[in-house]
């Protein structure tokens, strides 16, 4: 299994496809599992590298010091270590932020960055959020019923179209064996609430592609826009009928974007 030792943690990767190297750095309670629904496409375009970020995953141990810069550097190491000279970025939600600052932090190493439903704000509401959802962890709740809990800030409304699709949703994140720890997410969560957001208001200098949800409820369209008005070189585009997980809720919709940025192709192909 491929792992690059750093000083103090032990980083998981996968790595698959062919073409340009792009990295995918996954979101809060997320890692290199939750790009299945766009992973293919994507393989079939780039060499796609998939870190499990510090706290999730394969990537021990969980408890290891974790900010956002030091995600960022992680990242960074990654893409020293497989010989990668210039890549493209792209983050969902907190691996948004990440990317953001990589490319910040390596100007001459980021070539684009695509951000999905994430921006540089902070908003109260998503704090508590996920304060209670990491204290819920805990023994007094079960799992089953905290992924319920957790699942409508992620999806659209739709998802509760079909009970069954609900239920198989809980199920597989049950049975998935690299799931977060209640421990991991509080230490994740606080590395969340730790950082400063007005740090990278500026922006990156390299194009930045920005998808946003019109359902997204953590990170509001509105707020996001506003957040990210200081980028230099962005274009920001929203898709209907997605909520905060848009490529799980709009892969197509979202590769249907992501593709011609990244490739300057005028469509998709795989």
């Amino acid at each position: 299994m491929p792992t690059l030792a750093l000083n103090d943690v032990y980083l998981h990767f996968e790595i698959g496809g062919s073409g340009p190297p792009l990295m995918l750095l996954a979101g809060m309670a997320s890692d290199s599992a939750s790009w299945a629904p766009i992973l293919p496409a994507l393989e079939a375009h780039f060499t796609v590298i998939r870190p499990d970020n510090r706290t999730c995953g394969r990537t021990t141990p969980p408890e290891a010091p974790v900010s956002v810069d030091i995600w960022a550097r992680d990242a960074l190491d990654l893409a020293r270590h497989l010989g990668v000279d210039g890549v493209d970025i792209l983050g969902h939600s907190l691996g948004g932020i990440i990317g953001t600052r990589l490319a910040m932090m390596a100007p001459d190493r980021v070539q684009r960055l695509v951000l999905l439903a994430s921006a540089p704000v902070r908003l109260p509401r998503t704090d508590a959020l996920f304060a209670v959802l990491a204290a819920l962890r805990g023994p007094g709740m079960a799992h089953d019923l905290w992924l319920r809990a957790f699942f409508p800030w992620l999806f659209h409304p739709r998802f509760y179209d079909d009970p069954q699709r609900l239920d198989a949703a809980v199920a597989q994140s049950l049975a998935y064996p690299h799931a977060q720890s209640p421990a991991a997410m509080a230490h994740q969560a606080a590395a969340v609430g730790a950082f400063d957001p007005e740090t990278l208001r500026a922006g990156p200098a390299c194009p930045v592609l920005a998808l946003l949800a019109d359902d997204d409820l953590l990170v509001p369209p509105e707020a996001a826009m506003c957040a990210l008005s200081g980028f230099a070189d962005i274009q920001i585009r929203q898709l209907a009928g997605a909520g905060h997980s848009l490529h799980w809720d709009a892969p197509d919709a979202v590769l249907d974007h992501v593709l011609p940025f990244l490739t300057g192709l005028g469509g998709r192909t795989a």
